[in-house]
């Protein structure tokens, strides 16, 4: 898919330009088989780096799916010892952990009932509270980034040949990432880029707005925020002062929002790819911040969606509104890549469940973000989104018109 020169620049780019890892730190990489080219090559870009160790964690989404099958009830959301120990390790001030993203095993989950899934997230959730408490704290040193598979390439290119295809998904994903043939050399494209998202963030914080409205096919929808709001993007200071970029390729500017202050009617203008299927043609509705009424296209992805919002009492909420214009290169692609990293940085999204401390200035300490086990993004940017803030006064604030930011 990728020639030696621009694997290396990847991987580089993934662990200089995104994790910030250091001489002596530890890489641990988390991955599934079908990522294996892309594991390797992170690990010798720690190498080269000049890290302790790197590490790789592959996860079997069949062996998964075996245990929620067939799994006796009261063993659903067991976590191992071993594993709460290693998750103990990938918080400690030297590690640095990636998650390759690309759906390798299509299917894994089917015919497993939705509600078992959901049991098996929530109860797994709630042992691992202080893992979530570290990484609001910005503990975990973390970054995700995409690698084509035979199956997510077909998806987005099925009119190509298997190869061919990924092919295509490969030097898309390099273009999204700053690191195509007409960007500068090595990551200098990405770091300039994740600058200026980082910048916008800045600027909307400085604009001190208390409310926004976001209207687009199908969307009316109103969200109060803050005054200890504040916006992120494009990077992120962890614990320890590092500038990381979470998210490779990243093109949102996100806050998060009073809890119980949303309400209005939202649908989705891109399908959700959630545990290896896509749920098309959701909307719904909120009232005095919560989820009323939920809709899909069909009853199975509704039904599966449905589940998991309705076990935990914070998945209702939101947690999450990002904003994103037409200058989006993932945008300007014209594709749906079924694959929440690269959709969500095409178009407008919402998130349900937690929300972020890092969008307070206080870190949540007098208004709290949403609390949830879960967080999942929904897209509902269209080129006719219009998205306006208004300050505490009632000054409006045109932020997009005409899918163009006005800042």
């Amino acid at each position: 898919m990728l020639s030696r020169e621009q694997l290396t620049r990847y991987a580089d780019a993934v662990v200089l330009a995104c994790l910030r890892l250091e001489r002596g730190d530890l890489l641990y990489v988390h991955a599934q088989p079908a990522h294996r080219e892309l594991a390797v090559a992170l690990a010798e870009a720690a190498f080269r780096a000049g890290a302790a160790d790197a590490n790789v964690d592959y996860v079997d989404n069949h062996v998964a799916a075996a245990r929620l099958r067939h799994a006796a009830d009261e063993h659903l959301g067991r976590l191992a010892r071993w594993r709460a120990k290693l998750l103990r390790e990938e918080l400690e001030p030297e590690a640095a952990n990636v998650t390759i993203i690309g759906e390798g095993d299509p299917g894994a989950f089917d015919g497993v009932l939705p509600a078992r899934l959901a049991a098996d997230t929530q109860q797994r959730a709630a042992q691992m509270q202080w893992f979530q408490r570290a990484v609001k704290a910005g503990r975990y040193r973390w970054t995700g980034c995409a690698w084509p598979t035979p199956h997510w390439a077909g998806q987005v290119y099925p009119e190509l040949p298997t190869e061919q295809a990924m092919k295509r998904l490969a030097d898309d994903i390099l273009w999204f990432c700053r690191l195509g043939p007409d960007d500068p050399a090595g990551a200098e494209g990405w770091e300039a880029h994740a600058d200026a998202v980082a910048g916008r963030a800045e600027a909307l914080s400085e604009l001190g707005l208390r409310r926004l409205e976001l209207r687009g096919p199908g969307t009316e929808l109103a969200v109060a925020l803050p005054e200890t709001a504040r916006w992120v993007g494009g990077r992120e200071e962890d614990a320890r002062g590092r500038r990381i970029s979470p998210n490779f390729p990243t093109e949102e500017s996100f806050t998060s929002p009073t809890p119980r202050s949303t309400r209005g009617t939202f649908r989705c203008s891109r399908p959700l790819s959630f545990r290896g299927r896509l749920i098309e043609g959701i909307a719904g509705e909120f009232r005095g911040g919560r989820l009323v009424r939920l809709e899909a296209k069909d009853d199975t992805g509704r039904d599966l969606l449905a589940a998991f919002l309705d076990s935990d009492p914070g998945a209702a909420r939101l947690g999450e509104v990002a904003l994103v214009d037409m200058s989006s290169r993932i945008g300007q692609a014209g594709r749906l890549y079924a694959n929440t990293l690269i959709d969500e940085n095409a178009a407008a999204h919402l998130a349900f469940g937690v929300g972020f401390d890092q969008a307070r200035a206080d870190g949540g300490r007098r208004h709290p973000v949403n609390r949830s086990h879960l967080h999942l993004d929904v897209m509902i940017g269209t080129d006719e989104l219009e998205a306006t803030g208004f300050t505490e006064d009632g000054t409006t604030v045109p932020l997009i018109r005409d899918g163009q930011w006005q800042l």
